[in-house]
């Protein structure tokens, strides 16, 4: 079992790909208010669960996300969409609605979208999420065979009827639904259509399709169910366009689907190559992995094992999308 680091004010929100805020140049801002997840997906990219290898979870104060939010609302001057996801689950989050909430008063927040595997979802809580101003769920369901559902989620406690009823309740609450079904070959072929077919039953957007089926794509530190090879892309596309025939429903998606467009990026302060002195300030979420920080970032330094609060010399060797990676 990981343990919890409360990611606080002292501590960047900009730079790591486990907590925080991700801003990949476009209206979409990525929002990682916590790390932790109930299940243990045996395709998950991140080894997230119970039972990965992190050692470590994070968690971000309420305030200390909300400004740092605020902050990058007024650099980028822009509609943006507040997308709430995790390398966990989102609703995992104690502060959940008081962040939704939070957002909606921002100015520039036009959009505010979860994503969500559903095990913690109540009517209830969807009744908080919509009063609170959430405007969109992005819902993983990857197979509506009860037995099918559980080995896929590695929790024999997943019960897929209970997330049919709440994707149902979320359907007819106003915030838009959109099912995300991760396509794994070998694995759950035959369940797609059924649920394309719920989807088409249950959902009836305004604005976002109403499904966003995903590729099945092997991550280096994520899980790899055995035998299973990824799809061709050329194949996946081919092959949704014969469902997207079949059944009369948009399964092809672009990010104009979504609203999303290029926008200016927030700087870059570190370059590829440089070398910095950087703090040490919490253990990093993967084994031999520490969190540092330096020019208002966070990095990650691979094979490092210092103290926290010491000072290392490091070379960053990846600083894409503001995502730092040091050694």
């Amino acid at each position: 079992m990981a343990n919890l680091f409360r990611i606080t004010s002292e501590h960047p929100l900009v730079g790591c790909i486990a907590y925080g805020i991700i801003d990949r140049g476009t209206n979409l801002i990525q929002i990682r208010p916590s790390s932790s997840c109930p299940l243990n997906c045996i395709f998950c990219s991140t080894d997230s669960g119970p039972f990965g290898k992190r050692k470590t979870n994070y968690e971000v104060e309420l305030n200390h996300l909300l400004a740092g939010l605020k902050e990058i609302a007024e650099y980028k001057n822009e509609s943006l969409e507040a997308y709430i996801d995790s390398t966990g689950e989102p609703l995992t989050y104690p502060y959940i609605v008081d962040l939704v909430k939070g957002i909606s008063k921002i100015k520039n927040y036009s959009t505010i979208s979860l994503q969500t595997n559903g095990v913690l979802l109540t009517r209830e809580k969807v009744d908080e999420l919509k009063k609170a101003g959430l405007d969109r769920i992005d819902l993983s369901i990857n197979s509506l065979i009860p037995d099918k559902a559980k080995l896929i989620c590695g929790a024999s406690s997943y019960d897929v009827e209970k997330i049919k009823d709440i994707a149902e309740y979320i359907a007819k609450s106003g915030i838009e639904l959109v099912i995300t079904p991760v396509w794994v070959p070998d694995l759950n072929d035959e369940d797609i259509e059924p649920i394309i077919q719920f989807a088409k039953k249950t959902i009836h957007n305004k604005i976002y399709p109403i499904l966003g089926i995903q590729n099945f794509l092997k991550h280096k530190r994520g899980r790899k169910p055995k035998g299973v090879k990824e799809k061709p892309w050329k194949e996946f596309y081919t092959q949704l366009k014969v469902l997207e025939d079949k059944h009369n429903v948009k399964l092809i998606l672009s990010p104009e689907d979504f609203g999303m467009r290029k926008v200016k990026s927030l700087p870059i302060t570190i370059r590829k190559g440089e070398k910095v002195k950087v703090k040490i300030f919490a253990p990093g979420w993967m084994p031999g992995e520490m969190l540092a920080t330096a020019n208002a970032r966070a990095i990650t330094v691979i094979n490092c094992n210092a103290k926290i609060g010491s000072y290392k010399e490091v070379r960053i060797i990846e600083n894409a999308n503001n995502l730092y990676l040091a050694r």
